[in-house]
């Protein structure tokens, strides 16, 4: 068994021997052997037992800085392994760790410390959530509404109470590669115009026409009609021709049912500037609001409901017959009034941003 000499100990079995004693005596009395006699000899001759106390700590002293040296260099070399890896999120600063662990034999506790991420964090699990009923539910949506982006969806499934958070819809949305592609918009040449919006429902209501194709070639036309102040499609006239006696008598049947709303902003198509609906609006008292020509932007309300018509309805179908289109037509505007979450109204549906107004 290992004995450890105190300093009084050392310089008093040396100085024994300074006065005469034998070196066996010695060795046999304190159990050490002759070389141990001799190394304390060489290491602690003509020091006194407080010089000898402070050459030990003096010893331990440098140990500790040599280990901390060492350990230093250790550390310096394993950031220089890492200094161009990006350690971003808890995951990349994990993966930095192991390798610490692993490639430099770093500890955990100093790995964790020189990575600037807890030891609680390092440990932690992640508890994997089942989302196979929301990546389903979400498919279907995207299936069903081809051109809607994430932020519709995320409003959809929230209103089915799948979702909360929307950035996990968006998680769950590109790993599915269900993006939409999005056209590049052309660069206006002239300023907008900026067009106050109503303060109420039935206040200003705008009208134009979008046309499209049967899968035999015949063309028809789509009169689209929209509340300014609550987006809502108040009404969709199709028809193979429409002239302005027609446009006039569907705005009366609207009327019949809404009330009447002091303005109706148009372009300056033929149907609208027609005798049939100047007669109309003296009748009716009910001001036509043309917009200068070529400057559709005037007329944003019913351009963007347009953009999303034919971006939703019309290029997703391919109609047999008007019968056909009139049907989807019609599906399609109950489903943008009624369940179609709206992004200038706060992502709610027309009809209940109206009601809620009202």
């Amino acid at each position: 068994m290992k004995k450890r000499y105190s300093e009084e100990q050392i310089i008093s079995a040396i100085k024994s021997h300074e006065s005469g004693r034998k070196v066996d005596d010695i060795c046999r009395e304190l159990g050490i052997s002759n070389g141990t006699f001799y190394n304390w000899r060489s290491k602690y001759a003509g020091l006194e037992v407080n010089e000898a106390k402070r050459l030990r700590e003096l010893e331990s002293e440098n140990n500790k800085l040599k280990k901390l040296l060492a350990e230093k260099l250790l550390e310096n070399e394993a950031l220089k392994d890492v200094v161009f890896k990006k350690v971003v999120g808890p995951a990349s600063k994990k993966s930095v760790i192991n390798h610490l662990k692993t490639g430099f034999a770093v500890s955990e506790r100093r790995s964790c410390q020189l990575v600037g991420l807890s030891r609680s964090g390092f440990r932690y699990q992640a508890k994997v959530k089942d989302e196979q009923r929301l990546r389903l539910r979400l498919k279907e949506l995207a299936s069903q509404y081809p051109r809607y982006g994430y932020l519709l969806l995320h409003n959809l499934l929230k209103a089915e109470g799948l979702v909360i958070n929307k950035k996990r819809t968006y998680r769950l949305y590109t790993e599915e590669k269900l993006q939409v592609r999005t056209k590049k918009r052309k660069k206006l040449t002239r300023p907008r115009v900026v067009m106050d919006t109503p303060l109420k429902a039935d206040e200003r209501w705008s009208m134009d026409f979008v046309s499209d194709q049967l899968s035999n070639g015949r063309r028809f036309r789509v009169l689209n009609i929209v509340d300014d102040f609550s987006r809502e499609m108040i009404g969709q006239l199709v028809s193979v021709s429409i002239s302005g006696q027609q446009v006039a008598r569907f705005l009366n049947e609207l009327i019949e049912q809404r009330g009447k709303p002091k303005n109706l902003v148009c372009d300056n198509g033929p149907e609208f500037t027609s005798k049939a609906m100047f007669f109309w609006s003296e009748d009716s008292g009910v001001k036509l609001s043309f917009i200068q020509p070529g400057k559709p932007t005037q007329n944003a309300f019913v351009e963007s409901l347009n953009g999303k018509f034919r971006d939703g309805c019309l290029n997703q179908h391919w109609f047999r017959s008007l019968e056909e289109a009139k049907k989807q037509i019609e599906q399609w505007r109950y489903h943008y009034n009624h369940e179609r979450p709206h992004s200038s109204l706060n992502y709610m549906t027309p009809v209940a941003f109206a009601k809620q107004a009202a």
